[in-house]
C-alpha cells in the first residue's frame, strides 16, 4: 500500500517513552518505536521527530516549587536532549541513518537547528529529531512541533500517546461516561478547552492548516496503521479547521 503522507512529524511524549514505570526511559518501550519507524523509511516516507521531556523533568513543575520559570524551562529542553539521544541510539542499532538538531547549540553531541539542513537530510532518507524545544522558555515541546512541521512542511503531525487511545470528552480514567471523539476542528479543541495541545501549538496548526491525529503507541505497528491512511485514534484539524 501507498502511504497516505510522505512527510510527517511524530511528537512523541516524555511519559511515552518511560512506558509502564512512568520516570526514564524504558527500553523495549524506545525500540518499538525505532523498529515501527524503521518501517516507515523503508516505505519512502520521511521523518522526523520531536520528543518531551516529562519522563525526567517538566519545567512548569519547577515553575511551580519556586524555580525561576525560566530556567526550569531550560532543564526542561535540556532534558528533550537525552531522550532524542537515547531515540537516536537506538534508531541507528536498526540500521536507520540519525540526525539530532538541537535549539541550542551543543556541537559535541548534535548540529543546531537548520531548516535547509533539516529538510536535505529527510531528502535523503534519514530521521531528524528535533531536540530542546524552540530553544525559548515559555513553549512547550508540543509547540516545537506545530512550529517545525510548518517550516519542513509535513503533512501531518503523528502525536503518539502510552495512556489513550484518541481525544476524548473527559479524562476516560475518571469519568466512564467520556466520549472518544473521531474527528474533532482546532476551533472544537480551543472553545472546549480539550487538552490535546497547549493553545499556542493548536492555534499554529490552525493557521498553517496542519492536521493531527492522535493515537496509541502501546499497539505494535500502529504508526504505519496511521501512516498509510487507517483511521485509527482522533484526526483534529485540516483545511476546514
Amino acid at each position: 500500500m501507498e502511504p497516505k503522507y510522505k512527510r510527517i512529524v511524530l511528537k512523541l511524549s516524555g511519559e511515552a517513552l518511560a512506558g509502564d514505570q512512568g520516570y526514564g526511559i524504558d527500553p523495549n518501550i524506545v525500540n518499538s518505536i525505532s523498529s515501527q519507524i524503521k518501517e516507515l523509511i523503508e516505505m519512502g516516507v520521511e521523518v522526523a521527530v520531536v520528543v518531551g521531556a516529562g519522563n525526567i523533568w517538566r519545567g512548569k513543575t519547577g515553575s511551580e516549587l519556586g524555580m525561576d520559570r525560566a530556567n526550569a524551562d531550560y532543564m526542561g529542553m535540556l532534558a528533550t536532549v537525552l531522550n532524542s539521544l537515547a531515540l537516536q541510539d537506538s534508531l541507528e542499532t536498526y540500521g536507520v541513518q540519525t540526525r539530532v538538531q538541537t535549539s541550542i547549540e551543543m556541537r559535541q553531541v548534535a548540529e543546531p537547528y537548520i531548516r535547509r539542513r533539516a529538510m536535505r537530510h529527510l531528502e535523503k532518507g534519514r530521521v531528524v529529531i528535533f531536540a530542546a524545544g524552540t530553544g525559548n522558555p515559555y513553549f512547550s515541546t508540543d509547540t516545537t512541533a506545530a512550529l517545525r512541521a510548518a517550516e519542513i512542511e509535513a503533512d501531518v503531525i503523528l502525536m503518539g500517546k502510552n495512556n489513550v487511545d484518541g481525544v476524548y470528552s473527559a479524562d476516560p480514567k475518571l469519568d466512564a461516561t467520556a466520549v472518544k471523539y473521531d474527528t474533532l476542528s482546532y476551533l472544537d479543541v480551543l472553545k472546549d478547552g480539550l487538552q490535546v495541545m497547549d493553545s499556542t501549538a493548536t492555534s499554529l496548526c490552525m493557521d498553517n492548516h496542519i492536521p493531527l491525529i492522535v493515537f496509541s503507541l502501546l499497539e505494535e505497528g500502529n504508526i504505519k496503521r496511521v501512516v498509510l491512511g487507517e483511521h485509527i485514534g482522533t484526526v483534529v484539524g485540516g483545511v476546514n479547521s
